[in-house]
């Protein structure tokens, strides 16, 4: 197959557009194999469609600046494509995790096995509306982790192109699902293990379950695409792993700090959860007893009011866990920056890129 013709980037607004065009035209195929099942699989597909429509688009924007930023003629289309089948990866790994944290909502809506569980409700259906959901919602995930590769597999590039791309995808892919399992065994065994290394084992569930997957991937998806030398496809996994871990802590604070209307999950949601993020591991090492027994006491409490959230939000300012986690953040990103002022990227990719540090570690969702 021959690339199309080589056309200039597209600015990062116009490549939100593309990104959603590229998705819209393949939910249409998708809808029509679907209805030859039967008309009644439209939620599942109506559940994907709500979730893929909300997003800042930054893993197809890390990957097409990627490919872009190696310099010389390159096609659009075929880069549009494939960095858009990041965003049924990226739906694939929401739902789940939703279900796995028994979240609520999720972009200001309901959660996908909130919806299956809602229209189960409304149907008037047997059995339980609670497996309904979280069946529908491992579906759901299933088919967008099917999805993407079958999108990525589109991808108007040379067949060895697709090759090189194809590795990074991979391993994006299996990496992402082992740090989804330390997440869960960490909240799971985090008391019997203690607070020494707490710190260190949740960095590295932030390198695998986000760092990764958020930024590194994509960036070095993009660079191999489009044929990257090793330096700097060195200087791009630096730079993504530094971003990527400034990109989830930030996260992490707004889940406990941020405005749920801006975050789309009600405030305190993460340690409603009893995510033992990096805060928390920061939190318990300086913690004195009695605050030490308030977060046993309160983190992970399905039960927590707003009175509880407060609480711990105390403690994560007075142990001076909130102001460690932005001299994280603050830290990595000055190594992002340095990174990629003194790699061999062009000029549009370099601004770019530049431009999505601030959008990754901005103080708002």
């Amino acid at each position: 197959m021959q690339p199309a013709s080589p056309v200039q980037p597209v600015a990062t607004s116009d490549l939100r557009r593309a990104v959603s065009d590229v998705l819209d035209e393949f939910l249409r195929d998708q809808a029509s194999v679907l209805r030859e099942v039967s008309e009644d699989c439209a939620p599942v597909l109506d559940a994907i469609s709500a979730l893929l429509s909300g997003g800042k688009r930054l893993r197809p924007a890390f990957c097409y600046w990627g490919f872009h930023g190696t310099g010389g003629e390159l096609p659009d289309e075929g880069i549009v494509t494939a960095a858009a089948s990041l965003e049924l990866f990226q739906a694939a790994a929401l739902i789940h995790d939703d279900v796995m944290d028994d979240s609520d909502t999720r972009r200001g809506q309901p959660a996908a096995h909130r919806r299956f569980e809602a229209l189960h409700a409304r149907s008037g259906w047997d059995g339980s509306r609670e497996r309904f959901g979280l069946a529908g919602a491992v579906l759901a995930g299933d088919l967008c982790l099917g999805w993407s590769d079958e999108l990525f597999s589109r991808a108007r590039l040379a067949p060895d192109a697709l090759d090189r791309g194809r590795r990074i995808f991979n391993v994006m892919r299996t990496q992402l699902m082992g740090g989804q399992y330390l997440d869960m065994l960490e909240q799971a065994s985090s008391d019997q293990r203690g607070t020494d290394g707490a710190v260190d084992r949740a960095r590295r569930v932030v390198t695998f379950k986000s760092a990764k997957y958020s930024i590194e991937h994509p960036l070095l998806l993009g660079g191999s695409l489009a044929g990257a030398s090793t330096d700097l496809l060195a200087d791009y996994s630096r730079f993504g792993l530094a971003l990527g871990e400034a990109f989830q802590l930030r996260d992490d604070v707004l889940g406990v700090f941020g405005d749920p209307a801006e975050t789309g999950k009600p405030a305190g949601d993460d340690l409603r959860e009893g995510k033992r993020t990096v805060l928390i591991g920061l939190a318990v090492q300086a913690a004195d007893p009695t605050q030490a027994a308030e977060v046993r006491r309160l983190l992970g409490s399905p039960e927590l009011d707003a009175e509880g959230v407060e609480t711990l939000r105390q403690v994560l300012v007075d142990t001076g866990a909130l102001s460690g986690v932005e001299k994280i953040i603050s830290e990595q990103v000055d190594v992002a920056c340095a990174t990629l002022d003194a790699a061999d990227v062009t000029e549009p990719a370099r601004a770019a890129l530049h431009e999505l540090v601030v959008a990754a570690t901005s103080r708002r969702s």
